[in-house]
């Protein structure tokens, strides 16, 4: 546990933390308007960033910022526009974003490996400096996502009722995609810029599975975020020397994995308590006897309907009618 001490260790788990915290902020959106792959193609435009900062001399970090923010505003106006020549238009930039970092890389005489930093991260190399900028950008990112959460949610959950409730569609779009680009320039160091998507969307995912509103959703996927980066960086460090980055984006798959059967469940079971008019008309049978008296404190899940109570019970709903039960 000596490696804990080390000044580059704390480094790694303060980015760690900021990172897993802010990425599933703007995740979160996203997956509400259906863009979960938004943040994978932010992440080819802003390799040209990088490649940027390697050629002129100055930090990759501000220049993957500047060319991400300027890529996902052209993604959004695209997307807007809801040509049907769009989805095309969205590929020539991504892979000209790819292209044109590797090639600028070349011209800086710069080798492959420094780009690779980048691509699938290097936590453990992560200077002050970039710490400083995670956490400001990372805080940035949290502070937009959480205080205007009712605006970004009403947007991304119906544009036409947002719209007639006042709000500016085209302003609370931008934004999500500029906060987008800031969390995938935040997390490049940290997992990378080609799994950065991953991580904005997967504990999103995760925690869709066991809750229920918008803000439990996000403050678990928020939970969830912190815990795969802290625990895929502790597994990269102590139990196996592997990247940091693909071990918190496995770990994040792998919590998916084990939350899905219980997300299957509870919706299984949600569906079985909720109330008639809110499903198909069921028939029912009426039965003179039931092994089973129900009440208050028979320990069977009780479902309000109408004017009285039904009782789930053995796969079956009944509702003690005087004499008789009617079962559905």
């Amino acid at each position: 546990m000596e490696i804990l001490s080390y000044d580059f260790m704390i480094r790694a788990m303060i980015a760690a933390f900021f990172t897993g915290l802010a990425a599933p902020v703007v995740g979160t959106y996203l997956v509400q308007r259906r863009l979960a792959l938004m943040g994978d193609g932010i992440g080819h435009v802003a390799v040209t960033g990088v490649a940027l900062g390697l050629l002129t001399g100055t930090s990759p970090t501000w220049t993957a910022v500047a060319v991400a923010i300027i890529g996902a505003v052209v993604i959004e106006v695209i997307r807007e526009q809801g040509h049907a020549n769009g989805d095309v238009a969205l590929a020539l930039l991504f892979y000209g974003g790819i292209a044109g970092g590797v090639l600028i890389t070349g011209i800086a005489g710069q080798s492959a490996a420094r780009l690779q930093e980048f691509l699938f991260g290097s936590i453990t190399t992560i200077s002050p400096g970039d710490v400083w900028v995670t956490m400001f950008l990372a805080a940035a990112v949290i502070v937009v996502g959480v205080g205007l959460a009712p605006q970004l949610f009403a947007v991304a959950q119906d544009q036409e009722f947002a719209q007639v409730a006042g709000l500016n569609i085209r302003f609370y779009n931008v934004l999500v995609a500029v906060m987008a680009a800031v969390t995938v320039t935040v997390a490049m160091r940290t997992v990378g810029l080609l799994l950065v998507s991953a991580l904005m969307i997967v504990p999103v995912a995760t925690a869709q599975q066991v809750t229920r509103s918008f803000r439990t959703t996000l403050l678990a996927a928020m939970l969830l975020g912190v815990g795969a980066s802290f625990g895929g960086l502790m597994f990269s460090a102590l139990a196996a020397d592997v990247p940091a980055g693909p071990t918190i984006v496995l770990l994040a798959l792998a919590c998916f994995v084990l939350t899905w059967p219980l997300g299957v469940l509870l919706r299984r079971r949600r569906r079985r308590l909720m109330p008639f008019d809110e499903l198909e008309p069921l028939a029912h049978d009426e039965i003179e006897e039931h092994p089973h008296e129900h009440g208050e404190d028979c320990g069977h899940p009780a479902v309000p309907h109408g004017d009285h109570v039904d009782y789930v019970h053995d796969g079956h709903r009944h509702a003690p009618h005087g004499v008789h039960y009617d079962e559905h």
